[in-house]
């Protein structure tokens, strides 16, 4: 039985009895001492997932996602992208939007009440795009293809396998070793969506999930598990005949514990995925943003063509801003910020950070040369604390400048972007 509990990053979690809530949560003691183990096997990559808090309380770090534990524990977090406690949907609503927009996941269309209605944690989105796209293949026809089978029969059937029927001991004369082709659907693409629909099968607690699983599951069952997941991938074709295979391919791989770009390392059991926010909110950021420029504008993400030194005449500390802009002879270096910032607390700089200041300043000192014209941008989260952009500049001198502009994540819009002369068509509407 699964056990689910949904919180939010920088949450804590404990084993003694608390009130529930997204920024605490009570978890069982065999799922608080798996967390610290794995909690452990990152830091030794240089990742953290959370930090002890005392010998039974944990605090979550900027991690977002699913996790299951060998106990049946599954975690969810979700983004803090507010103060309020009770947006629990909303949040999860822009997880989704979040991951399917940065990992470029294809989605079934589907209309709004459906979207509505369906408020399920992140596992069961991720199964239930995965059944979709499994139900419509399906409904268009698996692949099918030729394979060749040798064995003994009482019968005759394709050919003749001469040289092994030579080799037939006294008394079995009568057996005829064959060779044919039969016409199947065990082809690598048709194990692993297999594979995966077993995994749907056994982890789905959602009602229509488990009810759409078992349907497909019935329907091939002359399909044969994958047995070697990571061949089976190597091996998936890309060709025209199997074009109508590729939307799904991205959420078996979700489904199967694959790697995405932005996935953490680890062992996985179950659907388990976790994101650092900061990378995930990078990647959202540069997804939309693209889609709003203007045609002759080009988004470069993580240039990396100067170092802030040299030494022994080879370049040292790539300096690597986020994404770089470039209009004509303009250009921009932007950085995106997972951080809530305070637009009304001026005494303490709104909340920005000294460290991301400087990190600008030395973006802006390379990239942007002193004969060239641009400005930096800096991108933060558009909150109910930070509604708009920063309406005056940071001036670090004549020809530097720097913008604190505000990113609409359920728009997908950045917000502002004529202040920094931005080549940015008409916002309008949202792109997602």
């Amino acid at each position: 039985m699964i056990t689910r509990v949904t919180v939010r990053e920088y949450a804590r979690l404990t084993t003694e009895p608390i009130q529930t809530s997204l920024d605490c949560a009570q978890v069982s003691v065999s799922a608080f001492d798996w967390l610290c183990e794995l909690s452990a096997s990152f830091r030794k990559s240089g990742a953290t997932l959370l930090m002890v808090d005392g010998k039974r309380s944990l605090k979550l770090d900027n991690y977002v996602g699913v996790i299951e534990t060998p106990c049946g524990t599954q975690l969810e977090i979700l983004p803090k992208d507010t103060d309020h406690l009770d947006g629990l949907e909303d949040s999860r609503a822009l997880l989704r939007r979040m991951i399917q927009a940065a990992l470029k996941l294809p989605a079934r269309e589907v209309g709004p009440a459906n979207l509505q209605l369906f408020n399920a944690p992140l596992s069961e989105w991720v199964m239930r795009e995965f059944l979709q796209h499994l139900d419509y293949l399906i409904k268009r026809g698996l692949r099918f293809d030729y394979q060749r089978i040798e064995e003994e029969q009482h019968f005759l059937r394709g050919q003749l396998n001469v040289t092994a029927q030579m080799r037939q001991p006294p008394g079995r004369q009568h057996r005829f070793q064959i060779r044919h082709d039969v016409f199947l659907p065990n082809c690598a693409e048709n194990r692993l969506l297999k594979l995966a629909l077993e995994r749907v099968c056994k982890s789905t607690q959602e009602p229509g999930n488990w009810r759409l699983a078992h349907e497909l599951r019935g329907l091939l069952t002359e399909v044969p598990a994958s047995v070697d997941k990571r061949e089976d991938f190597n091996s998936w074709r890309n060709d025209r005949l199997m074009a109508h295979y590729q939307p799904i391919k991205p959420w078996c791989e979700l489904v199967l514990g694959e790697q995405s770009p932005l996935s953490v390392s680890g062992d996985w059991r179950g659907i388990s995925l976790l994101f650092p926010m900061e990378k995930l909110f990078e990647r959202y950021v540069e997804v939309l943003l693209r889609s709003q420029l203007i045609g002759a504008a080009q988004l470069l993400p993580q240039r990396s063509s100067h170092s802030l030194c040299t030494h022994d005449n080879k370049p040292m500390f790539e300096l690597r801003p986020d994404f770089l802009l470039k209009h004509g002879q303009r250009k921009w270096v932007m950085d995106a910020k997972w951080k809530r910032i305070d637009t009304s607390d001026r005494s303490r700089k709104y909340g920005l950070s000294q460290a991301d200041f400087y990190q600008l300043f030395a973006y802006g000192q390379t990239y942007l040369k002193a004969e060239e014209e641009g400005e930096m941008v800096l991108i933060y989260p558009h909150t109910e604390r930070f509604p708009s952009p920063l309406d005056k500049p940071f001036i670090f001198s004549e020809k530097l400048k720097l913008w604190v502009l505000p990113f609409d994540l359920k728009r997908g819009v950045l917000l502002g972007g004529e202040l920094a002369s931005l080549p940015l068509i008409e916002q309008c509407e949202g792109a997602v």
